[in-house]
């Protein structure tokens, strides 16, 4: 009996913990717990940038005038291998390029939300129903890439959204007017068919432009808000160290009864601008009676001419999209009221290609300094030269950089070819226009160790201690 109960007595604990454990799991009442400790997982480290590694395949041969190109920012653009083309108007933005893109989108979100804007994304595929109700299917013309599908259904690749958005809003039944104003916008790529692309990334048939919709409850708050973008612009245009200039537009075939373009002075500039330098007015010359000479608003002055680079463009639209759409607010008097609407866009890849248009010399690019790829490049000397031994402290020093200052954290590049020498890496870093390039030759081996710093944006060079190096690059602003 004795035995039976010890044999009993031992089945049952080798069964119970099973038993226990399906009940668990049937029920969730549970959890296993694992047997292994558990490790938490840190965030994986980039390793530092290498020139020799950069996707930056050279399109043209230095001194190659590369054909049809008319603008000094694609053929730069094209030699330092920032992008590539494709089909007539349409590129591959490569590594560099997109890192400067993807800071100018920072800026941009910046300053738009800073006034209240909330980013969405909107398709690029959009109905011709839309076009349709709103009258533009036909007017837009032969510059709107049409399509149809196989359900014979006529789509068009989105120029612009204002019937895509009017039509968003009008969904929403129970929209108030303590919810506006409401700024709705996005950064997305946008397509034109031009007859005939040019100027790079200026006039291409695809591109990247923020594209902002504004609803108010009244025409004095719609205005409002217009003047609040404007000033946005004007901020975002000065933060990039660009000089600017905003005009009076025509509304063109986006509509409305107010409109202004932001244009950056530049020869190659298609748009030709009139100007009054003594009341600062300020206008595209479409806006401007034929023949006129002297300011409409003075009728003093005589106007000037310039040409200029369109990069934003302001529309004050009233209710001609949001009438149609039947886009309405619920009003302080608990009745329905159609919305107020403006409408603002801005050149990504235009602003990016302009700035470089307007910054570089013929054979280098200068950018804003926000927008720079890299701040920081570092050469080392020559492979076998005798500075060779302070190859490990130039590597030491893009280390220190990035954890000593924050600002430049992912922000510095190492030109590891060494098999050049450093003439010819100054060269190239000119050419692509790093804000700042650290030599570490001899000098840097004496005890007191010192660095050339070329200063790209003032031409300058200066021999600093590696306190006034990092004293330096500290004041460098990035985003």
């Amino acid at each position: 009996m004795e035995v039976l109960m010890h044999l009993c007595h031992h089945r049952l604990r080798t069964l119970l913990p099973r038993t226990l454990s399906r009940a668990c799991r049937r029920n969730h009442h549970c959890t296993p717990q694992p047997s292994h400790s558990v490790h938490v997982l840190s965030k994986p480290v980039a390793p530092t940038p290498l020139v020799s590694r950069l996707f930056q395949p050279s399109n043209l041969r230095e001194g190659q005038e590369g054909g049809d190109m008319t603008c000094r920012s694609q053929r730069l653009m094209l030699q330092a291998g920032l992008i590539h083309s494709s089909n007539p108007g349409c590129f591959y933005y490569l590594p560099a390029a997109l890192r400067s893109m993807e800071k100018l989108v920072r800026l941009i979100d910046e300053e738009m939300q800073a006034i209240g804007g909330q980013k969405v994304d909107m398709p690029a595929l959009c109905g011709a129903e839309l076009w349709k109700r709103s009258g533009r299917w036909e007017l837009m013309g032969k510059e709107m890439f049409r399509l149809r599908d196989r359900h014979n259904i006529d789509y068009c690749l989105g120029p612009t959204h204002e019937e895509a958005v009017t039509e968003l809003l009008a969904s929403q039944s129970t929209l108030s007017y303590r919810q506006l104003p409401l700024l709705l916008y996005q950064v997305t790529r946008k397509f034109r068919d031009e007859q005939k692309p040019k100027f790079g990334l200026l006039r291409g048939r695809e591109f990247y432009m923020k594209d902002m919709y504004s609803f108010d409850i009244s025409e004095e708050a719609a205005l409002h808000t217009y003047q609040s973008v404007c000033h946005a612009y004007g901020r975002l245009l000065d933060r990039l160290g660009l000089k600017w200039v905003q005009v009076q537009a025509d509304t063109g075939n986006i509509g409305g009864t107010l409109s202004h373009e932001f244009h950056l002075p530049a020869d190659v500039g298609e748009d030709c601008l009139l100007m009054c330098g003594n009341c600062g007015f300020s206008a595209n010359f479409e806006t401007v009676e034929p023949g006129q000479a002297d300011c409409p608003q003075c009728h003093t002055a005589p106007l000037m001419e310039s040409k200029g680079i369109e990069v934003g463009h302001t529309f004050y639209l009233g209710t001609k999209y949001s009438q149609v759409f039947n886009a309405t607010f619920t009003n302080a008097q608990n009745k329905p009221a159609v919305a107020e609407m403006g409408c603002f866009g801005l050149g990504v890849t235009r602003i990016l290609a302009a700035s470089i248009e307007v910054l570089s010399s013929e054979d280098s690019i200068r950018w804003p300094r926000l927008l720079a790829p890299y701040q920081v490049c570092i050469l080392p000397p020559k492979k076998g030269s005798k500075a060779n031994e302070a190859m490990h402290l130039a590597e030491e020093l893009v280390q220190s950089l990035g954890n000593s200052l924050l600002n430049l954290k992912g922000e510095v590049v190492l030109d590891d070819r060494t098999q050049l020498t450093i003439g010819k890496r100054l060269k190239d870093a000119n050419r692509l226009g790093y804000p700042y390039v650290v030599v570490v030759g001899q000098k840097a081996m004496e005890e007191q160790p010192v660095f050339e710093v070329v200063c790209q944006q003032s031409g300058e060079t200066v021999f600093l201690s590696r306190d006034g190096l990092l004293d330096l690059l500290s004041g460098a602003e990035t985003i």
